[in-house]
């Protein structure tokens, strides 16, 4: 396959994966989907298995299940809520679904896995690991993260789309920034920031979304692998965490399991954004500042 002609199927299929993404609540449509994509249903259809490992189906339900487990995990909808909000006619059909694709049923998976992020975040207290993190909680006299709750407005962004672990995307870093078009406008007022699609401990790492992104403005032409999206504005819950981008995730666990069932607000979108504030080139691991972001309803 002719390289130009792998990188218009690639930019299609992430052109519907964003789509099926956006409208993931929405009747299934695989018709307005190939309008989306430029293809025939049929030839979409070759395509996307091809090269993604899953049909479009597929595709569609295991996100609508990774959902539910995330909700499982950090909210307190009940199973029959989760399985009509996946699509499912009752809770049994859910229930079945969702055991094929995590071993257990959601009630046992919702207990398991609670016990386990709170044993994770006491030990985490325990060591002190969550450096200038808190939550806004001074209690005990443990080191606190502060939670803000800020208005931003919207982003626009050259961006790559990288799958896998979230640790593996140095690659895609390079070739953003390293594309002529992008790096003869990085300067000073250029964010790099990430937006993170998937929840490490409920999906599977080499099926992790995340687009690294950097700001543009409107004379940005795409191409070459690079696409443009608008991230919205609005009302984020935010932290700035300080330390090396392995401890992100377990301030993603106190955000979410911590402070947000004392918070009163309920997260929106179906990403977290993630605003590098130092240079990791040059800056030592446990000094890096990230600043994190978590759309509110």
């Amino acid at each position: 396959m002719k390289e130009t002609t792998r990188a218009a199927y690639e930019e299609a299929v992430l052109r519907v994966q964003m789509h099926m993404h956006r409208t993931l609540d929405d009747p299934f449509d695989p018709n307005g989907i190939a309008l989306v994509a430029g293809f025939s249903r049929f030839h979409l259809s070759r395509l996307f298995s091809a090269m993604t490992g899953e049909s479009l189906l597929e595709y569609r339900r295991r996100l609508l299940l990774e959902r539910a487990a995330h909700s499982l995990l950090y909210r307190r909808h009940s199973v029959t809520e989760l399985a009509f909000r996946a699509g499912y006619d009752t809770p049994e059909a859910f229930t079945r679904a969702f055991s094929k694709l995590y071993g257990v049923p959601p009630g046992e998976y919702r207990r398991k896995l609670r016990a386990a992020m709170k044993h994770r975040l006491e030990t985490i207290r325990a060591r002190s690991k969550l450096c200038t993190l808190s939550l806004s909680l001074h209690e005990g006299g443990r080191k606190n993260m502060e939670v803000k709750i800020e208005r931003h407005d919207s982003l626009k962004v050259a961006f790559i789309r990288h799958v896998g672990p979230y640790g593996d995307c140095l690659e895609a870093w390079n070739r953003l920034c390293g594309a002529p078009g992008v790096a003869s406008r990085l300067g000073p007022g250029t964010l790099a920031l990430s937006l993170c699609y998937d929840d490490p401990d409920v999906t599977e790492p080499d099926k992790i979304r995340m687009d690294v992104c950097v700001t543009i403005d409107d004379s940005f032409v795409p191409g070459g692998g690079i696409d443009v999206q608008t991230i919205p504005g609005g009302e984020f819950a935010v932290v700035v965490y300080r330390g090396a981008y392995e401890g992100l995730h377990d301030a993603y666990r106190a955000m979410y399991g911590e402070w947000l069932p004392k918070s009163g607000r309920e997260f929106g979108g179906a990403y977290s954004m993630e605003i590098y504030r130092t240079d990791p080139g040059t800056t030592p691991p446990e000094e890096n500042i990230t600043e994190i972001r978590i759309p509110l309803l």
